[in-house]
């Protein structure tokens, strides 16, 4: 595909974000391409394909989920469970219509996660800058609305609620505004904080419960679990790329860690190589060594009801 000789219709925007540890950079460009969409009068609907550049593989297949441009998701989701694979994926909702929901609730998806991290727009949209809360309450609506239609017990759906400072004090409300919409349950989230020693977003919560940091002796930040070198993940939940690379987790979120490709070898294969059982003895011996590992979930309670 080539844009050679091609008019252009051009949006410009700059994320307001000058240092933003806490996002992805996926995240970064997704927000910045509704932003530019938006100041050229377009919509994601009029998107035909995605160029971009400075992010890898799995960063532009992640930034394409993030601006819905995968139609034949829920065909996966019932292809998956057609053939009995419990399946679950999470939502900002913002694209969940009502024609969207009746085929999300037909696909046969198990589970589905919806994030809403404020319960007021002023505080939502400081963590999902761009984006509206009363789409997310439309898109929640909307499913709940269409498992009753069809009698459906799936998909079992849960607000996610990424507790930080700057919404902590809502917590009591979103269990109120959960009970409203007719969600199934409300589920709190510890949050990643990249730069967690400094904190530079204020984003690490004043109640420890719902933080995965706290201050030693000497006041300075550190990661609660203590980094030991174990990991129920890589033997557990590792993550193959649209393209058939294998990475070890969730979170190598730019496919950095690539332990082979399904595309020239078998996964019983690539589980046995050398590169796949070099990687386990640097996690049994030095987890805090390794980047993706060094600020990870592991060891630490990351859901709170």
């Amino acid at each position: 595909m080539s844009i050679k000789g091609k008019a252009a219709v051009a949006g410009v925007y700059e994320h307001p974000l000058r240092w933003a540890p806490h996002k992805t950079q996926y995240q970064i460009m997704a927000e910045s391409a509704r932003g530019a969409l938006d100041d050229a009068g377009l919509s994601i609907k009029d998107v035909d394909g995605l160029f971009t550049s400075g992010v890898s593989g799995m960063g532009i297949v992640s930034l394409a989920e993030h601006l819905n441009l995968n139609p034949d998701f829920l065909e996966m989701v019932k292809y998956a469970h057609d053939k009995g694979i419990y399946t679950a994926t999470s939502t900002n909702a913002h694209y969940l219509t009502d024609e969207k929901a009746r085929r999300t609730v037909e696909s046969g998806l198990d589970r589905l996660i919806i994030s809403i991290d404020g319960t007021t727009q002023e505080v939502y949209k400081q963590y999902r800058v761009g984006g509206q809360l009363e789409k997310v309450l439309e898109g929640a609506r909307n499913i709940v609305k269409w498992k009753k239609q069809l009698k459906s017990k799936t998909p079992f759906v849960f607000f996610q609620f990424l507790v930080v400072k700057p919404n902590e004090h809502q917590i009591e409300d979103v269990k109120r505004l959960a009970r409203e919409t007719g969600v199934d349950q409300v589920r709190f989230k510890t949050a990643q904080v990249y730069d967690y020693e400094n904190d530079p977003n204020h984003l690490i919560p004043l109640n420890e419960k719902y933080s995965r940091y706290k201050k030693d002796k000497s006041g300075n930040m550190k990661i609660k679990s203590g980094l030991n070198n174990h990991c129920w993940k890589l033997w557990h939940a590792n993550v193959i790329t649209w393209d058939g690379l294998v990475v070890p987790c969730c979170f190598d979120k730019d496919a950095m860690h690539q332990l082979r490709n399904l595309k020239n070898q078998s996964f019983k294969t690539v589980w046995n190589n050398d590169n796949y059982k070099q990687f386990r003895r640097e996690l049994m011996t030095s987890r805090k060594n390794i980047d993706i590992c060094a600020n990870c979930s592991e060891g630490l309670k990351v859901w709170e009801e």
